[in-house]
């Protein structure tokens, strides 16, 4: 079921009104229907993918049980192990089997030897990466004993299959998210204006600025030998803005559809494009899962405590992590090794950490040193982006090569209406980008308010681009 569907515009006002009017008087009860609902919203798929997550939250809930009674270290650690490798090898089952085995028979075979290996015909179930690696916050944080482990398997299963967040995240932490579950929610009429204006725009970039960049995007690609410099570089820029549409539009629903419900979700993205810095980027670019492999990866590895070439080779471990956590192709290694390049020299020279407030906070306007490195921080993403959106490392190559000639100072062909809403996308961002989101804080008058929430319903009506599903489902 997706966000910007027919189906889901019946199912959230249905559920809202269930959860408010009729199952709010016990909390047990509350969270009981929240499970059933998330349940029924991820099954809408496909109905085995239940077995899967049921799997998952059920090893992961007794892991905790078991930590606890075993509390002396030896036993506390195999168990922790177990439910870690167990949930691991479901993932590397489901998502890099075929990605492994192939490249074993590559290696074989450029050796001389041929191989009579198998590969699955199964299909990659929707958000696995994400619910995996939230269930597995779980039994990591039992075990380091930041959260003490719950004996109410109802709010467990509530924490793990959330519906706003189940299949694209945020990737939320067993501390901030299951306590919540623990409380009795009493609606917020400010909360949940709040996640409405979220929603709202969440809609926006998803429908007007990410599909409509979709149809540019996909029609350069699929025939970019043919294509102008020009046009090529057009393509690699809509589709930065296309997949920061597209997923942080997706963050945005889901924050503000948790919201109606009284639940406060983690911040995913804080406007990437207006970083100063590649390692400024990284901090507000899908920040559940950067923050993620920080506390559970590169913080056991040794951090930063070490030499610069042991933090060095720390984050080169995160970023190629990162990259292969986004699919089974060399295509997002490479990506993640081209950032963890791109991060090295701010590492090496302690600048990693200079830039960490907004840009341009007590001004309307960046200055011209905050411009250039703001235009020269997006040129280096849209590269990396390229190589992302490609189909295989000779294509994101060709790609760049084709990019890169006399052409690319000639007139490019189509895109211009995804390219004008992108533009509009980033100028309302500017303006907000002090606020949690572009539509927190909008102007006290009703009458201007109103006239902002009409104008983007409006452009989300007739403006939209053709209905495709989020780009970070296949993760």
């Amino acid at each position: 079921m997706l966000f910007n569907s027919f189906e889901f515009a019946i199912f959230l006002p249905i559920v809202f009104c269930i959860y408010w009017f009729v199952v709010n008087h016990k909390l047990r009860l509350q969270n009981l229907f929240i499970v059933g609902v998330s349940y029924l919203f991820y099954g809408w798929w496909d109905w085995r993918f239940l077995l899967l997550i049921a799997l998952t939250t059920v090893c992961s809930y007794l892991s905790g049980t078991l930590i606890e009674k075993y509390r002396d270290k030896r036993h506390a650690k195999i168990i922790a192990a177990a439910n870690i490798i167990l949930n691991l090898l479901i993932l590397c089952l489901f998502k890099y089997f075929n990605f492994f085995s192939e490249n074993l028979i590559r290696i074989f075979r450029f050796f001389g030897t041929e191989l009579d290996w198998v590969t699955l015909d199964i299909l990659l179930p929707v958000g696995i990466s994400f619910y995996t690696f939230q269930a597995l916050s779980y039994t990591i944080d039992v075990y380091k004993r930041k959260i003490e482990p719950t004996h109410d398997p109802i709010s467990f299963f509530a924490f793990v299959s959330f519906f706003p967040q189940l299949v694209a995240g945020p990737i939320e932490r067993a501390t901030q998210l299951l306590p919540q579950f623990y409380v009795k929610r009493q609606f917020d009429y400010v909360k949940a204006v709040d996640g409405m204006r979220q929603i709202l725009w969440g809609l926006f970039k998803k429908i007007v600025v990410a599909d409509n960049c979709a149809v540019a995007v996909n029609e350069i690609f699929a025939n970019y030998l043919n294509q102008s410099g020009s046009t090529l570089l057009l393509g690699a820029i809509l589709f930065t803005f296309q997949i920061y549409g597209d997923f942080s539009g997706y963050s945005d629903m889901a924050i503000g559809t948790a919201r109606l419900f009284g639940i406060n979700l983690m911040r995913n993205f804080n406007y990437p494009y207006f970083s100063r810095d590649i390692a400024e980027f990284w901090r507000r670019w899908h920040i559940s899962l950067t923050t993620w492999f920080r506390d559970y990866i590169y913080i056991p590895l040794g951090g930063s405590r070490g030499t610069k070439w042991q933090s060095f080779r720390n984050t080169m471990v995160i970023f190629l992590v990162s990259g292969l956590w986004h699919g089974a192709n060399w295509t997002f290694i490479i990506w993640g090794a081209y950032h963890a390049l791109l991060f090295a020299p701010l590492l090496l020279l302690g600048r990693n950490r200079k830039y960490t407030g907004v840009v341009a906070e007590n001004t309307a306007f960046p200055s011209f040193r905050e411009s250039i490195q703001m235009v020269t921080t997006f040129a280096l993403a849209v590269i990396g982006w390229i190589i992302f959106r490609a189909e295989n490392i000779r294509q994101a190559f060709d790609y760049i090569g084709h990019m890169f000639n006399r052409s690319l100072f000639s007139m490019p062909v189509g895109g211009k209406k995804a390219l004008l809403f992108a533009t509009i996308l980033m100028m309302v961002e500017w303006i907000g980008r002090r606020n949690q989101f572009a539509l927190q804080c909008l102007p006290h008058n009703r009458i201007v308010r109103w006239a902002i929430y009409y104008a983007v319903v409006t452009a989300i009506a007739l403006a939209g681009g053709q209905q495709a599903t989020f780009i970070y489902f296949q993760f």
